[in-house]
């Protein structure tokens, strides 16, 4: 149902609203955050990635998230409601973090094995993924934070995934790569819509008026916002007449100040700027950050329990296809005092429960195959082979070390010291507190290695920039990793 006080409200905020403000609002200010406006009593909107746990502006073990299992494992429990209560569990972590906008679900198609976003995407079946992923935005949003539902569309296929021009009939198009958004825009009501890097049949998707005017507002009535995909706009004028209404991320952008001198030049009229503010305005409202707008949630729902969450969701994910028996007896149930079970795999040793991208988080703790079945079972039951490794790149530094970083200025003067549990720093746009990119020079990571077993080892450094290795005072590697390369340095 319409509220009408709320509507009343944007349409105030906007009036007070000059040229440049409004051309402002439709960019970010930064990675992650919308600009605050106070003269109308709008606060700063927050958005966070969030397939698999809510990220939230920094990224490291000060604010760990809840991992929930690859969105493939939720899809496959074929349990809408369920993950209904993870939207809501994600909700509760995004309020906790100050995130207003969860950029999820992924709704793209499973249509080859290797696309390199398939981790974070439901099925190969646009009906399951419709269903899954509107169970999905109906528990996020029940909890008061906006669902984005990306990347629209026809962002499926790996090979020059930022830019290729995918060229689909209308036949699959509409049965195929649309379907899971129509089923979620009308079933569920996402607060936002994320366009793709991608181009579709000549028209690149943060310009698509086609698909975003005529069929996503047009047909399906979807009165929500469309964000960019970040650094997925290509010009003003195409992203502001095709339908995309905030340009991500900022301070700079193709809106901004480069919308308001198009209008000033009347390539643009302001009205048509007027309708992105309104929906921006809206999705505030929506959020509780408009003064005067009614809060699209007043009563939030009952605190879940996460890690109970998470292990319903995986374990209701596995499907058993066969249970062979082996001397007329099945395999399953394992009886631990009878039985012996071998564990092969680097990966049984080191789990990888992330993918890359919008996916990763920084979870509070991970239990490998090996930790948990060597828990579980008696000893004696389990033995353990790391098997044929098919990569030569190292692991993070996680098992067996314990390490911290230190934050320096030019000066030498320690500005902050974080623990580091796995060797890694990942700040996008915005640094921990009490650092800024003004003053901060150096990262010093330092810390024990304690192995499990006797012999040569090796240890390296991957990033971008300058570079010190330095193990029992001894300087190993002193010099640029460059980003041509962005190679692994690895020494005994």
């Amino acid at each position: 149902m319409r509220d009408e006080a709320t509507y009343e409200a944007v349409e105030s905020a906007l009036a007070k609203l000059d040229l440049d403000a409004k051309a402002r609002l439709l960019q970010g200010q930064d990675m992650w955050t919308l600009p605050a406006l106070p003269q109308i009593g709008l606060g700063s909107l927050v958005m966070s990635d969030g397939p698999v746990g809510v990220r939230g502006v920094f990224w490291g073990p000060d604010d760990p998230s809840i991992l929930l299992p690859s969105p493939t494992a939720m899809a496959a429990t074929w349990d809408p409601d369920l993950i209904a209560r993870a939207g809501v569990l994600l909700a509760q972590e995004a309020r906790r973090k100050g995130v207003h906008l969860l950029l999820a679900p992924t709704v793209n198609m499973h249509r080859t094995p290797v696309g390199g976003r398939h981790f974070e995407a439901y099925s190969e079946d646009p009906l399951l993924t419709g269903a899954i992923g509107s169970g999905y935005v109906r528990g996020v949003q029940s909890g008061g934070v906006g669902a984005t539902v990306k990347h629209f569309v026809a962002n499926d296929a790996e090979t020059d995934r930022m830019s290729v021009d995918n060229i689909v009939s209308p036949k699959a198009l509409r049965e195929i790569y649309l379907a899971p958004f129509e089923d979620i825009v009308k079933n569920s009501r996402p607060w936002a819509i994320m366009s793709a890097y991608n181009s579709v049949n000549g028209t690149t998707m943060s310009e698509h008026n086609e698909l975003l005017n005529g069929v996503l507002r047009g047909e399906w009535g979807f009165d929500g916002c469309v964000v960019s995909d970040w650094m997925g706009t290509r010009s003003t004028l195409g992203a502001i007449l095709g339908g995309l209404d905030i340009a991500m991320p900022g301070p700079r952008s193709v809106y901004g100040e480069l919308l308001a001198e198009a209008v000033r030049k009347d390539e643009v009229d302001e009205s048509v700027v007027d309708d992105a503010v309104r929906r921006v305005l809206l999705l505030a409202a929506r959020a509780g950050l408009l003064e005067d707008a009614n809060p699209a949630v007043t009563e939030l729902p009952a605190p879940v329990d996460g890690r109970a969450l998470a292990h319903e969701i995986a374990s209701r994910s596995f499907v058993l296809t066969r249970n062979a028996p082996i001397g007329g007896e099945t395999i399953l149930p394992i009886d631990p005092s009878t039985t012996t079970v071998a564990l092969i795999g680097l990966a049984a040793r080191d789990a990888r429960v992330l993918g890359g991208g919008s996916a990763m988080v920084f979870p509070e703790s991970v239990v490998s195959p090996l930790d948990g079945l060597t828990a579980a079972l008696p000893d004696g039951a389990l033995s353990y082979s790391i098997g044929t490794t098919l990569t030569d790149q190292m692991g993070t530094a996680e098992r067996g070390f314990e390490l911290r970083a230190r934050c320096y200025d030019a000066a030498g003067t320690l500005l902050r010291e974080l623990d580091l549990p796995n060797g890694m720093i990942t700040w996008m746009g915005i640094l921990p507190e009490g650092l800024d990119f003004q003053a901060l020079h150096t990262v010093e990571v330092l810390g024990t290695f304690t192995p499990s077993e006797s012999g040569s080892h090796r240890f390296g450094t991957k990033g971008l920039g300058m570079f010190t290795l330095t193990v029992g005072g001894e300087t190993l590697f002193d010099g640029d990793q460059p980003l041509e390369s962005s190679r692994e340095l690895s020494l005994s």
